[in-house]
């Protein structure tokens, strides 16, 4: 009896990313063939049974097909914007000297508190479709603009009511640890004391949080104070991600490691003793280029040692209304090329394969292989380096989320 599939796209040219494969995975004459959702099948046409049938076929006439996109690092919930701060950078004030001035991420703090979920979830929708119109089907959303209780929960659940919304897959990180709100007046360790008694068992409790994540800087949190919100994370059963070596090496990346997280983000000042660890731990290095070039940055995070050591690189956008106000994953791979010197091959996966990885979810997205979710992008393009080449230009011509 013939094999049944609910959808077969044929005549394709595949990039399925897979780890098994060489570069980019790549099958000239490829199938992919979906049932209830997943992959049932990805490979060449030859080695597809001739004889199976599906409710619709339909001829990619040529063009390539990766996986969906992972966004794997986006704050894409918040409240107002930071165009003025822009301004201000722009006559020459630092990223730092607008943090300490009272500006940075409390600004956000105070326009995030006062909107409403609809608000914040109104808010985030275009921020969302731009992602999703160029290819993105899974993404995460962090916290951090609340920094209380009640107001971190408020963006926790908009994030999750955006999937109810729109078919895309969210995963979403509790970001408490991400700045000192004003009523803290300085004290760093009694807010910690805070997120880690009161605020991330309640949103534990909630179910509203995939991970957890802190930010490790002299403007933030140091490494004890990051360690205590690590342990209150593993002590309730949810993995860690962090905002690590960004500005300066504070040690965040070994931090991370020595935590297993699933990333380490922006590591622009990471040394070896960092990526070392990392490539022990497993824990994937997420680069950021968009907030190295909206900061005007000028240390590129260690792309060679990363390679040297073994560690897996991911590319996101770090949408947020301060650093990168990016809603552009295409442009964070040309940006991840042309500034951080990452490969075509290194851009790709660092958006679909490495994202996922990041995000703990490689089981289930990420690559093309059968049993994970079907979710496709469909690219009107000659070459997968186009993907990465161009600038400011869209070549999807279809995306496809849980085999629709």
């Amino acid at each position: 009896m013939a094999e049944r599939f609910d959808r077969i796209w044929l005549n394709a040219r595949l990039a399925t990313v897979r780890e098994d494969m060489p570069g980019l995975g790549v099958i000239e004459d490829g199938l992919v063939a979906a049932r209830d959702g997943r992959i049932a099948f990805a490979g060449s046409r030859a080695e597809f049974p001739s004889d199976a049938d599906a409710a619709e076929r339909i001829d990619c006439a040529g063009r390539w097909i990766t996986p969906g996109l992972v966004d794997c690092h986006t704050h894409l919930v918040f409240g107002g914007n930071r165009a003025h701060e822009f301004e201000l950078r722009l006559q020459g004030a630092s990223y730092e000297e607008i943090a300490r001035a009272g500006g940075g991420i409390v600004s956000t703090v105070a326009a995030t508190r006062a909107s409403s979920e609809a608000e914040l979830v109104a808010g985030a929708l275009p921020r969302l479709d731009a992602l999703i119109g160029e290819g993105v089907t899974t993404l995460e959303i962090k916290s951090g603009y609340g920094l209380n209780t009640e107001t971190e929960m408020r963006q926790l659940s908009a994030a999750r009511a955006l999937e109810g919304k729109r078919p895309v897959a969210i995963k979403t990180s509790f970001l408490g640890a991400h700045a000192l709100p004003p009523e803290a007046d300085g004290d760093k360790d009694r807010y910690i004391d805070l997120v880690c008694r009161e605020m991330l068992p309640a949103v534990a409790q909630a179910g509203l949080a995939d991970a957890v994540d802190g930010f490790m800087e002299g403007i933030a949190f140091l490494g004890e104070q990051t360690a205590r919100v690590f342990r209150a994370a593993r002590a309730l059963g949810l993995p860690v991600k962090l905002h690590a070596d960004q500005l300066s090496n504070l040690g965040g990346a070994a931090l991370a490691a020595e935590f297993s997280a699933l990333s380490a983000d922006h590591l622009e000042h990471t040394d070896e003793a960092g990526a070392a660890a990392m490539a022990r731990a497993g824990t994937v290095a997420v680069l950021l280029p968009g907030a190295f070039y909206f900061i005007r940055e000028t240390t590129k995070p260690p792309v060679e040692l990363f390679r040297t050591h073994g560690v897996n690189m991911a590319l996101a956008t770090d949408c947020n209304p301060g650093s990168s106000p990016l809603t552009s994953l295409l442009l964070a791979m040309n940006m991840g090329a042309t500034l951080f010197r990452m490969t075509v091959a290194e851009c790709l996966a660092g958006v679909t394969r490495e994202g996922a990885r990041a995000l703990g979810i490689l089981g289930e997205t990420g690559t093309l292989e059968a049993g994970k979710y079907c979710d496709l992008a469909i690219w009107e393009i000659d070459r997968p380096a186009e993907l990465v080449y161009r600038i400011g230009f869209n070549p999807l011509h279809r995306r496809v989320w849980r085999g629709q």
